[in-house]
């Protein structure tokens, strides 16, 4: 007689908790500690002590270190075989994730990375959001750390010389964007760092004084000035060699295409279903805007969600009140019902981020919890008002089910996980596909059931649809199709139909284009990885009805969310297996 799946399920978390870290383990918490060692904003990043002050170096020696090291765990991961199948998902990844970021460095163009979200031009001053600032100890931390941003941003410099040599240069657009940030973080009075120190307060309050408020100010000062020391190198000696040309070509595309996908896609296939998924997309807004205003257009319908006074709110006050209340909402009625979400995984803030760049993002709990998972908004300037029928999706996407239940899931994950599976290892298609996955998932759920909520999840699907075949087709340089013009894609061209498919504000919008333009591959991901976690799991569900058995969904998502973060073929090997 075989074991009913409940009984299954018993015996194999009982293996879990009995099972001893294996030579594999081993060796990806050795690789975690040297990548924690390299790169001490990581280290902040994920709660850890005792690199509080410094930064990684960005220089090509740096570069040369970082991968030394990944050859080594390369070739001591070739020689070691699976215990079982948590070290078969460990293996698969890590030589998936390390083998590609060799490629990446033989490429030459990780040295000249630059873009307008994610380069060290933003890591570099993003570190300060996640340092706390309740006693002086940690302002103490803040000031020190400030005072090595003037060495981190040389390195950085001399990295982006070093690309430049070999004529890896990002787009003039991309350099243009990075040193207009530059400039904000560094002006003198309003910048960054200059309210850093002029905001210092301890927890109460109380302003930061004396000694430890001079030595924050300097250090403030000299990192500031450090910004603008970089904004005046891009715009004076990289710039003039930047190409006005944004599309990164095939070569350069299905690698980065690769590193945010785990995967490797027919991009012309995947082109052609992106323009399916929006076509698909559209047809269900007009449904929808039936129901909100019959005989309304899409645009309609959604001036009459825009005159509701009901859907408006009015300040980032109350915009940040919104998102918690939503987000309590969420965990409260899914734990235990859809999802098993742990007592330390409940707490989620939501938080309107001190940069006005125009994204929202999510950061994980630090690895004890004393730092909670947080959803931050980055409100672009001059944006007070706010409409509840576009942004409730975003917060499920952010939060729970989207990343923070992801996320949390695996730092939780002690027992199964070693620490790369759990805190480093981290790919945009599986991240982002889970959670774009996790706003259809509340709309079948029951959670989107207002026609407007329920438009305003069919626009940031949209979006993302629309983004497979922005993305693809301008880097690529592929034919437009009739419905959106003729010709062969261009970026101007492709602002124009950002323009009709993306229901987002001026500053919004320009952020986006600019950050498709820069990080080519990444914007895909989402939908992409959406498209293999459906077909996941109707393959599984699919199975379970060939085998005379109930597919069990809060079971799927369990497993599932246990992987951790793994490249999209990995999750499908693991999850089919």
């Amino acid at each position: 007689m075989t074991q009913n799946s409940s009984e299954s399920q018993t015996a194999d978390a009982a293996k879990v908790l009995d099972r001893a870290p294996s030579i594999i383990d081993a060796a990806a918490e050795t690789f975690t500690d040297r990548l924690l060692e390299l790169n001490p904003s990581l280290a902040t990043e994920l709660g850890f002590s005792g690199h509080e002050t410094e930064y990684p170096d960005y220089s090509p020696a740096g570069h040369e270190a970082w991968i030394a090291v990944v050859r080594d765990t390369l070739a001591l991961l070739g020689a070691l075989e699976p215990t079982d199948a948590i070290d078969a998902v460990t293996l698969d990844a890590m030589r998936e994730r390390l083998g590609l970021e060799v490629e990446e460095h033989e490429s030459g163009w990780k040295l000249g990375e630059l873009n307008n979200i994610d380069s060290p031009a933003q890591h570099i001053r993003a570190v300060f959001d996640l340092m706390p600032t309740d006693t002086a100890e940690q302002w103490d931390h803040i000031a020190g750390r400030a005072a090595n941003v003037p060495a981190a941003v040389a390195s950085y410099i001399e990295s982006l010389r070093a690309a430049a040599a070999l004529g890896k240069v990002a787009a003039a657009r991309q350099v243009r964007a990075v040193v207009g940030q530059a400039r904000k973080y560094g002006q003198e009075g309003a910048g960054f760092f200059a309210q850093l120190a002029a905001n210092a307060a301890l927890d109460g309050g109380a302003p930061l004084a004396g000694d430890a408020a001079a030595t924050l100010l300097d250090s403030c000062a000299a990192a500031a000035a450090a910004y603008r020391q970089l904004a005046d190198f891009l715009e004076d000696e990289l710039l003039p060699q930047a190409p006005e040309q944004d599309a990164v070509g095939r070569e350069r595309y299905a690698l980065s295409s690769r590193r945010f996908l785990g995967a490797a896609v027919d991009l012309e296939e995947t082109y052609a279903w992106g323009l399916q998924e929006l076509d698909r997309i559209i047809a269900e807004q007009e449904a929808v805007a039936q129901q909100i205003k019959p005989g309304a257009t899409i645009a309609e319908a959604k001036e009459a969600l825009n005159a509701d006074p009901a859907r408006q709110l009015n300040g980032t006050d109350e915009l940040r009140a919104w998102m918690q209340g939503l987000s309590d909402r969420a965990v409260a009625d899914l734990a235990g019902t859809h999802f098993d979400i742990a007592e330390p995984m409940r707490k989620l803030e939501c938080m309107i981020a001190p940069t006005q760049d125009g994204g929202i993002y999510y950061t994980a709990p630090s690895d004890d919890f004393s730092r909670p998972g947080r959803m931050w908004w980055s409100v672009p300037a001059g944006e007070d008002s706010f409409t509840t029928w576009s942004e409730t999706t975003t917060v499920y996407h952010e939060g729970v089910p989207g990343h923070h239940l992801q996320c949390a899931t695996a730092v939780y994950q002690r027992e199964l996980l070693n620490r790369w599976r759990r805190l480093i290892c981290w790919v945009s298609g599986h991240g982002e596909g889970w959670a774009l996955y996790a706003e259809r998932l509340m709309d079948e759920l029951g959670y989107l059931s207002d026609p407007g909520d329920r438009m305003g999840m069919l626009d940031a699907q949209r979006m993302r649809a629309a983004r497979v075949v922005f993305d693809i087709g301008v880097h690529l340089e592929l034919e437009v199709p009739e419905r959106w013009g003729s010709g062969t894609w261009t970026p101007e061209k492709g602002y124009a139909f950002l323009r009709e498919n993306l229901d987002i504000s001026d500053g919004q919008l320009d952020f986006e284009y600019h950050r498709y333009l820069g990080w080519p591959g990444q914007a895909p991901s989402y939908k992409v990885g959406q498209r293999l976690w459906e077909q996941t799991r109707a393959e599984l569900a699919a199975r379970a009805e060939s085998e005379g058995r109930e597919f069990d969904l809060k079971e799927f998502h369990t497993r599932a969310l246990n992987l951790g973060s793994v490249g999209l073929d990995t999750l499908r090997r693991a999850l089919l297996a």
